[in-house]
């Protein structure tokens, strides 16, 4: 077989050279290809038709994501995101990339998203896969720039899928893990609370505690607890605590309700 086609693109020349040195320790990947910003990225994908993609989010000219909006009618890589900044992993999930490589990473981070390219790559036909990214991209360039999230893309074991946020009851953070809380099941996504909270409706999803933001339509009811805490109910039957570092926010509940 053929080795994979790779093209990496990066506006640092040091990262290039670090994830080409990588790749030639692997038989299967061969890099045809570099570019140094946005721009370049678009004309060197759509001329080499390479396989995977190193793709740095924070470029010159076009980002990541605006590079991913100009090829994908075009033609459709495996994405292996690259930055420095953790505040994109949602987004990169969302555009379905096979794994997001945080910098400075090291190489057996390096090799296990090498690895998932490749398990992908060898189950190349997934329309349905494609279908969702095409879906996505194309609502995140329709929507203005401030728009909040109506869906969320969820990764399980051989599948994936989109959660309506009305949907979703509460999400409660474990580090950088995130359980979106649903009535019919719950589904885990990597990401950081504080980011994923810039994306969400404030009129209806509130941060009440460092670990959990909740849905104001859920909310049955909330009582005082103790020490200037709050005990909150859901309609479900849930209850969390409203911690006091975020009684600011009761203002948001109290709209709704009067």
């Amino acid at each position: 077989m053929n080795p994979y086609r790779s093209l990496i693109i990066d506006d640092e020349v040091l990262a290039r050279q670090a994830i080409r040195t990588l790749l030639q320790t692997v038989p299967d990947f061969t890099v045809v290809d570099e570019a140094a910003n946005g721009t370049e990225a678009v004309l060197k994908v759509l001329q080499q038709k390479p396989d995977l993609i190193f793709l740095d989010i924070q470029m010159p000219e076009l980002d990541g994501f605006e590079v991913m909006k100009e090829i994908w009618a075009h033609h459709q890589p495996m994405v292996v995101f690259t930055t420095a900044y953790d505040q994109y992993a949602l987004r990169a999930f969302e555009v379905n990339a096979v794994d997001y490589l945080l910098k400075p990473f090291n190489e057996i981070r390096f090799y296990q998203a090498l690895n998932r390219a490749k398990e992908r790559l060898a189950q190349r036909a997934q329309p349905q896969v494609d279908a969702l990214m095409g879906q996505l991209l194309h609502d995140e360039a329709a929507r203005p720039d401030g728009a909040y999230l109506r869906r969320i893309l969820v990764k399980e074991t051989g599948k994936m899928s989109l959660v309506n946020t009305d949907d979703i009851l509460y999400f409660d953070a474990d580090g950088n893990y995130i359980t979106l809380h649903t009535e019919e099941k719950n589904h885990l996504i990597y990401e950081s609370l504080t980011n994923l909270e810039t994306r969400l409706d404030p009129s209806t999803f509130v941060r009440i505690h460092r670990s959990h933001i909740v849905n104001l339509d859920y909310i049955a009811e909330i009582e005082n607890h103790f020490n200037g805490e709050y005990r909150v109910r859901l309609r479900t039957g849930q209850q969390l605590k409203w911690s006091r570092s975020y009684r600011d926010n009761l203002k948001a509940f109290y709209t709704r309700v009067t």
